[in-house]
């Protein structure tokens, strides 16, 4: 990644990586009202071999650059910008949006009924978007990066990180339900709970207006 003008002046770039699945084009609408980059990493947006979370951490922290940064993370990718924030002294804060996994959706049927629960209540004018990038990522690639994801506990590494950090969820999103998300801003020391009404999990795509304000308010920039 490349230091923007931002960038030298001490001002935080904003750093969005992909949920499961999803690539750059669900971040575009957020980036063209707040700026920042886009992050792809295996099974987010690139069709690659998955590997450990540590991997996917080294493969985030090797892509930014010199100047300070606020990580912006989407459903499972929200585990991998922890991760980092929690070892790389260059991450100034964390906008985690929907942010996964609440230990009880490793059970494959409470995933399944969570999951149904919520994609009924995004806008379905949006779905051929998703679809198009799922498909770009893969199935494959997809699911493994659920199994290397799943299993790590975010909240107890949100104990350790230091920096603001707003999670962020629709008030309709049943992946990320309202007390596993109070429990993560809790877990966090400077962390704060953002609910946006009318919402369900695909806040980059359906609320960019809601997340780009967010995000300006942890990096300090104007609207673009």
């Amino acid at each position: 990644m490349k230091e923007s003008s931002l960038e030298a002046n001490g001002v935080p770039e904003l750093v969005c990586v992909p949920g499961l699945g999803l690539d750059d084009r669900s971040w575009t609408r957020v980036r063209r009202r707040s700026g920042g980059v886009v992050v792809r990493l295996p099974g987010m947006g690139e069709r690659a071999p998955v590997g450990s979370l540590s991997e996917l951490t080294d493969q985030l922290v090797a892509a930014l650059g010199p100047g300070p940064v606020v990580l912006a993370g989407h459903s499972q990718s929200c585990q991998v910008v922890v991760a980092a924030a929690e070892r790389d002294p260059r991450v100034v804060g964390l906008l985690l949006l929907g942010p996964t996994t609440d230990p009880r959706l490793r059970r494959t049927r409470v995933l399944a009924g969570r999951w149904l629960r919520t994609a009924l209540c995004e806008q379905w004018w949006h779905a051929p978007l998703i679809v198009r990038q799922w498909l770009r990522t893969g199935p494959p690639a997809m699911t493994r990066l659920w199994q290397r994801t799943s299993p790590d506990r975010v909240d107890e590494r949100l104990r350790r990180v230091q920096v603001p950090v707003l999670v962020v969820r629709g008030a309709r999103d049943a992946l990320c339900a309202h007390d596993w998300a109070v429990h993560l801003a809790a877990c966090a020391p400077r962390g704060r709970l953002v609910e946006l009404p009318g919402a369900a999990h695909m806040l980059p795509i359906t609320r960019p207006d809601a997340v780009a304000a967010l995000a300006r308010e942890l990096t300090g920039r104007r609207a673009t």
